[in-house]
This record gives structure tokens, C-alpha cells and sequence, in this order.
């Protein structure tokens, strides 16, 4: 469905990468600096120096993405095969000393941190300087397309009643602060993150303290920052206009005991509100805990306690619940307060709160016997994974439907509400009431988990009476966050999380097992190398293929040849991870239908097979006569929308037109998000396979087709739209000699699932809010099933028993 939003942008700001020349003071390209190296001029007869060819390079880069000793290096080129290759290196140590000769990025620098108390080794400290780090993501053409340097209010409608919530830049912080810079500067919000992680396990335990850093900006040591966020810096974008930055600290991502040490505050307290343990179950949010309530306290303390004397500076700060840290590291950063910079995160503060609170009390009220026959093994899970958090979190209330009571249902589903809601790419105001609709829920609720049993000590079993979880209280911040630096999901730890493995873990399998930390940094850099020169040489490649394309004449009559994103053509597609149905050549087994694309196999599960054998091998005998009515309803045309109603009509031995059918097994289906039309969802398989030895009764998937041109998915709902069970897919086959107009229309036989009405005439269950389905019947015996056209699926839809009935995930 297509949408129109009403954009207001902040004035006086040049936010175009495509400005006019001369308007702006030129700065330098990426290919301009990488241009501007010391074996330049060797780039001019070899591109790829200092490697003899492309095949040079590309096996360069290859052995040196993964994580190879040296040694494992030196095995791979003494194989006779790779020795006869011209290649400029023959040993793993000539191959790195290739890769240090590279154009370099941001550096590397160390210097041991000097402690007033003694430490069993020295500290090192390995950073880049935070800035050049901000330089170079800001000039990286790899983001070209997908960088934002203006902030923007954006509406539902030209009233302006209802605004939306979305990235950094669409958020009240970001617009305020650019209102203070000044004109024509560039806001970069600069983005932290922070954690520890083990380097070795049951060797030595090694861990390393990474700091992360990213820019608000793009849609996906801090002394140099702050300067900047002060007095501004001059930096190159993609295209290479110089502009004048400032860096605010738009998100810090930690977990919640480091965001607590972040905002200076002791255990048991809340790092962005007043409260305190014992209020944590309050059903509003507490005032903030701002950057100046702290600053101010720490300033009253420091006038009468000196903060050299540990111990009496720790007793001075416990009223005020400190943590007794004497000089916060933001206390002279512009705008950076925790109250707004420590954002929600979405993969701790929520998923994870699910499978330590929620599911537990699952567990204890439904038993765990009867929880792990509902969903199989639940109570045993020792290492969750992510998609195993996913997974629970799905079926999670619908499993518990009719086995928890009512009041805990209602609960459990209130915060699986939430963690739905605000996880949406793009949040307007009147979905952020919902949210806070669903939390005020659950504490309406909430005691009826304590009442049965569900809050229980983790060593002593007992019932506990109290809500002292910290990450429930920091669901009241959600909102607040929300219209300050937008949506939530933007600032989720999983890509930091991640990096953990690829910017330590793995670098670290590298390393001969001694003194890993200075190993790690030269195997870091020399990655960022090779990545830099694939980038840099991609672009020159293509530049001088167009160049040539061009002198050719092969395009006088159209352009001049030049890519106007020629910057960002390298980066490729950022979802190439994801299936996109969209972007591939239409045929007649792939089709886009609204918001859903539609992909077959090309070729059949099953080819040529009489309507008989089908009927008998997927169990159902009324195909022919479904068949037969459909088309006598749809005539010769056959691109009506059919509608799932009215009795069988035609007998089972009327005869079609034609006697073959091909068939399918599986249909794959793919849609935009709801809340974003910016990217693609993983495509979903609907499965409708005949009994086999792993599905004794066969595998057919539920799915929701349109049967109301009128009414558009998802938008409308269930409205002028019907849950069915996919039996069948296949496509006629035309007898020799003739074309039927249904060759070239898919079809399904599918049985209808009719949603039940509950009490005083609602729709969902009141429980659960969810659509409760019972199997639609003819003559209360034979199951309702029916030919509907492919084309009408609109998406995939989940289905979970409960006793005789079916509760429906849409």
C-alpha cells in the first residue's frame, strides 16, 4: 500500500550529496585518498599493485579473509599446483608484507595506561584515533545512499497530528540539537558500544574490553569527539564536499549493568530514572535521572569529601545511590546525557527478559511437564539461542492458551505486545500509545503471576512478592526514547554482538597463542586494508570501463556514460543476504501481487499426473468435483477472484477439459514490512506435500488469501480475506493441440478454517487477542475444500492447536 508522509526539514542545512560546484569548498573522494598514496603512480599502469594482476589480488584477499596461521599459509602455497601460479609472494610472510605496503585507513596506536595502584601485567591500551574513525564511515562511499544529514519531523498527514518515529534523524534530540549549531553545519551522531568478551576460554581466560563506534547517520577514546561536538571538524562526505561536523553522542549500546556503570550509578537503581529497586514494579515512569542531577550531585559531594579517600568518597555517595566514579567521561560532551544516550536495546532489555522472566513463569504455573508436551522440550533449554528466543516468543502465549490462567495469559501476552510494538522500523505517535497501552496491561495484571506461583527465587524456589527486575522498569523508557532519538530496533546489541566475533573471536584464531592483543590489531588492520583497496579498485575498474564504453560510442544517443552513484555502486546490495522476488525476471512461475511476490520452481515436483492419482496420493476425493466448479464459475477467462463459499455442485465424475495436472510441492513467499516498505522480509515457505516417511500425514502450511478486491493485506486484516490450509498446488496441463485459458494460472485446493465468534460478539479471543479457527465442514462431515487461484495468496500465517480449536499468529 502505498504511502504519503508529510516531511518538514530543518532549514539552512545543504543536505544533498549532488550539490551544484562551487557551492561548497571540495574536499577529497574515497578514490581521491586513495589516490593520494605513495605507489600512486604505480596504480597507473597496475591498478592492482603492489600484486602482478587481479588474480594476484583476489588470492590475496581470499587466504587473507580467513583466519590462517602463518604456517597454515606456507602448506597452502607449497602445494605444487598453487606454485606454478605467477604470483608476487611465495610464503604466508611475504603475503602480509604485500598487504602492509596497502593505502591505510584510520591507525592503530598503543600506550600503556599508568594506574596509581598495582597490576599484575601492564595495561595496553590499542585504539584509533575516534575521529579519523568518523572521517573515514562519513567519507565511505559504501554508504553513500544510505546516509542522512538532515534532521526531519515527518507526519501521517498535512495536519501534522501524527508524527513518525524512525531513524536517529527523525527524532526530537536530533532536531534540537541541530538547532543550536551553526548554519549549514552537519549533525554526525556518534554511536558507542561496549562490553567484555573472552579472547580464550579454560586457556589463560583471556578477555578484551572492545569499544565500538559508529554513526548515527547511517542507516545501520572519545577526547577528539567531544573537541568536535564543541568546536565542530571539517570533514569530506561521499562525493567529497568538505562540510563543517559536529558529534553529539547519539546512543551508547550496553547491556544493563553497563549501563548502569555508564550513568555513575550503584546496583538495584535505575540508570535512567530516579527509581530504585523497590519501585521498579511501578506502573509509570519516574522523573529522569539527568546528566546534571549527577553532575550536581557529584559537586556537592566533592566539596566535602575528598575523592582520593576511596573509602570515605563511596560512604558520601550511597544517599545519592552513586557509584562513587568522580568524573564521568560525558560530563563535557555536548548535549550527551544517559538519561537519552543510554537508548533501549532491544536483544537484553527485551528478548532476553522474556526467557529469563516470562518464560519461567510459564514454566512454574503450567508445570513443566505440560509445557514441554505443548512445546516440545521448553523447560530444558540451557543455552538460548536467538532464534530459539524468537521461536519461543512466537508461540509462546498460544502455547500457554487454555492451560495458564487467564490473568497470566493476559500478562505474558501485554509484554509480548510491547516487545512487538516496539521493535517496528518506523513508530508514529498513535503506536506509541499502544505501547504504552500493552505495558499499563501487564501491570494491571501482573499480580496474578505472583498469585500463582510464577515469581520464584532462582536458588531458594520461593514465591517472591516483589517485581524487583530491572529491565521492567526500563520498559517505561521506551517511549520517552522513542520520540527523542527514534526507533528502538536501531540501537539492538545483535550487529554489536556480532563484531564481538569478527573483530576478536576470529582474529584471535590467528594469533600463535601468545601476546594476542597487538596480533589481533596489525590482523584488523590488514582486513580494513583489503577491504579499502576492493573498494577503491571496484570503483576504478568501473570508472575505466565506462570511460572505455564511452570513447567506443556505444552510448551516443543515450547518456554520457557516467554513474551518478558511482560511489556507492561497490557496496552492492545490502540485503544481498535476502531473497529478493522482486528483482528477478518475471516468468510464469514468479509473480508480485500487491505487497507479496509469489516464486515457484521453475520445474514441477510432480509432472504430468492424471487428476485420479493426485487425488488419491494427497488424500482428497472431492478434487475433480472442486475442480469442476471452479470452472464453471469462472468461465473461460479465468481471471475472476474467486470467492471460498457455496456448496459442491459438480459431481466427482463430471468431466474437465483437461486430465493431467503438474504439481507442486512448495510455494515461496515474500512481503515488504508492515511498518517499513525501505526492505524485504526472509521469504517464507508454504508447504503442501502428500504423506511421505518423514510426514505420515503429509506437510501442509496455512496461509491467508484475498477473496475482496476491495480490501488490501495487511492493512484491512481478516477483513475481505479467508485462513485456509494449502492441500495442493499445481497447474493444468492443456491436452496436446490446445491452450486452455487455465495453463497459465496456478491453483490451489485448499480447505477452508472459519474463525469462531466469542463472547458478547468478539472477534479475538479475549485472552489471548488472538483469532480462534475451527475447521469449516460440508454437511458437517467432509472438510470444506475448494480451488482458489495462487495469485489470491496474500501471506503465509501460523497455526498452533489448542485442544479442538486453532489459534491463528498472523
Amino acid at each position: 500500500m502505498e504511502r504519503h508522509w508529510v516531511v518538514e526539514l530543518r532549514g539552512g542545512i545543504l543536505h544533498d550529496l549532488k550539490v551544484l560546484q562551487g557551492y561548497m569548498h571540495r574536499g577529497l573522494t574515497f578514490l581521491e585518498r586513495f589516490n593520494d598514496d605513495a605507489y600512486a603512480d604505480h596504480h597507473n599502469n597496475n591498478l592492482y599493485y603492489p600484486f602482478t594482476s587481479f588474480q594476484d589480488w583476489e588470492l590475496t584477499s581470499f587466504l587473507l579473509s580467513l583466519t590462517l596461521s602463518m604456517a597454515a599459509i606456507d602448506r597452502f602455497l607449497g602445494i605444487e599446483l598453487i606454485k606454478a601460479l605467477p604470483l608476487s609472494f611465495r610464503t604466508a610472510k611475504e603475503l602480509r608484507g604485500r598487504a602492509e605496503l596497502l593505502p591505510s585507513g584510520p591507525k592503530w596506536q598503543c600506550r600503556v595506561i599508568s594506574t596509581d595502584h598495582p597490576t599484575k601485567l601492564p595495561v595496553h591500551l590499542y585504539w584509533h584515533d575516534p575521529l579519523d574513525c568518523i572521517e573515514s564511515l562519513f567519507n565511505n562511499p559504501r554508504f553513500a545512499k544510505d546516509i542522512d544529514l538532515i534532521p526531519e519531523c515527518i507526519y501521517t498527514t498535512a495536519e501534522r497530528t501524527v508524527r513518525i518515529y524512525g531513524e536517529w534523524m527523525t527524532g526530537e534530540a536530533a532536531w534540537t540539537m541541530q538547532s543550536k549549531l551553526p548554519e549549514d553545519s552537519t549533525l554526525l551522531g556518534v554511536i558507542l558500544s561496549s562490553d567484555k568478551t573472552n579472547i580464550t576460554n579454560m586457556t589463560g581466560g583471556r578477555v578484551a574490553h572492545p569499544l565500538l563506534i559508529s554513526l548515527a547517520n547511517i542507516k545501520m577514546a572519545s577526547n577528539p569527539l567531544k573537541q568536535a561536538a564543541h568546536i565542530g571538524h571539517m570533514m569530506s562526505d561521499p562525493a567529497g564536499n568538505l562540510r563543517y561536523c559536529f558529534t553529539p553522542l547519539a546512543s551508547y549500546i550496553v547491556d544493563t549493568p553497563e549501563a548502569a556503570m555508564l550513568a555513575c550509578v550503584r546496583g538495584k537503581t535505575s540508570p535512567l530514572t530516579m527509581a530504585s529497586y523497590k519501585q521498579f514494579s511501578d506502573a509509570f515512569q519516574h522523573p529522569p535521572h539527568t546528566a546534571n542531577t549527577t553532575l550536581t550531585q557529584l559537586k556537592s559531594i566533592k566539596s566535602m569529601c575528598d575523592p582520593r579517600d576511596i573509602e570515605a568518597f563511596f560512604a558520601a555517595c550511597e544517599p545519592y545511590r552513586l557509584s562513587s566514579v568522580v568524573d564521568p567521561f560525558w560530563r563535557d560532551w555536548l548535549f550527551a546525557d544517559p538519561n537519552r544516550f543510554l537508548t533501549p536495546e532491544a536483544l537484553h532489555h527485551w528478548h532476553r527478559e522474556s526467557y529469563d522472566h516470562d518464560v519461567q513463569w510459564c514454566i512454574r504455573i503450567v508445570g513443566a511437564e505440560e509445557l514441554d508436551f505443548r512445546f516440545s522440550g521448553i523447560s530444558m533449554l540451557k543455552q538460548v539461542t536467538g532464534r530459539a528466543q524468537w521461536d519461543i516468543q512466537h508461540y509462546l502465549v498460544a502455547v500457554i492458551a487454555n492451560a495458564a490462567p487467564p490473568g497470566v495469559v493476559i500478562a505474558v501476552r501485554a509484554l509480548m505486545d510491547f516487545r512487538y510494538l516496539s521493535q517496528a522500523v518506523t513508530i508514529d505517535g498513535k503506536q506509541c500509545q499502544k505501547i504504552l497501552n500493552a505495558l499499563k496491561t501487564f501491570h494491571d495484571h501482573k499480580h496474578e503471576v505472583i498469585a500463582h506461583g510464577g515469581r520464584r527465587g532462582a536458588k531458594s524456589k520461593d514465591i517472591l512478592d516483589n517485581w524487583y527486575i530491572p529491565k521492567l522498569e526500563l520498559m517505561q523508557s521506551v517511549v520517552p526514547s522513542i520520540y527523542q532519538v527514534g526507533s528502538p530496533i536501531q540501537w539492538s546489541a545483535d550487529t554489536t554482538e556480532r563484531a564481538h566475533i569478527t573483530l576478536i573471536k576470529d582474529p584471535a584464531e590467528s594469533t600463535n597463542n601468545q601476546n594476542y592483543d597487538p596480533q589481533i590489531c596489525r590482523y584488523l588492520d590488514r582486513i580494513e586494508k583489503c577491504r579499502h583497496f576492493h573498494t577503491a579498485t571496484s570503483i576504478a575498474q568501473q570508472s575505466q570501463s565506462q570511460m572505455h564504453a564511452a570513447t567506443a560510442g556505444y552510448r551516443d544517443d543515450e547518456d554520457d556514460g557516467m554513474n551518478d552513484n558511482e560511489d556507492a555502486d561497490e557496496a552492492g546490495d545490502l540485503q544481498a543476504a535476502v531473497s529478493d522476488f522482486w528483482g528477478m525476471e518475471h516468468h510464469s512461475a514468479r509473480f508480485v501481487i500487491g505487497s507479496t511476490a509469489i516464486h515457484l520452481n521453475f520445474d514441477p515436483s510432480l509432472r504430468r499426473q492424471a487428476i485420479d492419482d493426485v487425488a488419491e496420493k494427497f488424500c482428497l476425493p472431492d478434487l475433480q468435483a472442486a475442480l469442476a466448479d471452479y470452472i464453471q464459475r469462472e468461465g473461460q477467462t479465468a481471471q475472476n477472484l474467486h470467492k471460498l463459499t457455496g456448496q459442491c455442485r459438480a459431481s466427482p465424475t463430471t468431466n474437465l477439459p483437461f486430465k493431467h495436472l503438474d504439481i507442486w510441492f512448495k510455494v515461496r513467499v515474500q512481503q515488504t514490512p508492515r511498518h517499513s516498505g525501505l526492505a524485504l522480509l526472509p521469504a517464507l515457505t508454504v508447504n503442501a506435500s502428500p504423506p511421505d516417511a518423514n510426514w505420515k500425514h503429509g506437510r501442509y502450511d496455512a496461509a491467508i488469501f484475498t477473496v475482496d478486491g476491495t480490501e488490501q493485506w495487511p492493512a484491512s486484516g481478516l477483513k475481505g480475506h479467508v485462513v485456509v490450509e494449502v492441500r495442493l498446488i499445481m497447474l493444468p496441463v492443456s491436452p496436446p493441440g490446445r491452450t486452455l485459458p487455465w495453463a497459465a494460472r496456478f491453483l490451489t485446493y485448499v480447505q477452508r478454517l472459519d474463525i469462531v465468534p466469542q463472547q458478547c460478539g468478539m472477534v479475538l479471543e479475549c485472552t489471548t487477542q488472538m483469532h480462534v479457527l475451527k475447521r469449516a465442514t460440508r454437511a458437517g462431515v467432509m472438510p470444506f475444500g475448494d480451488i482458489l487461484p495462487l495469485d489470491q495468496l496474500c501471506s503465509f500465517t501460523h497455526i498452533i492447536p489448542a485442544l479442538v480449536l486453532l489459534l491463528i499468529l498472523v
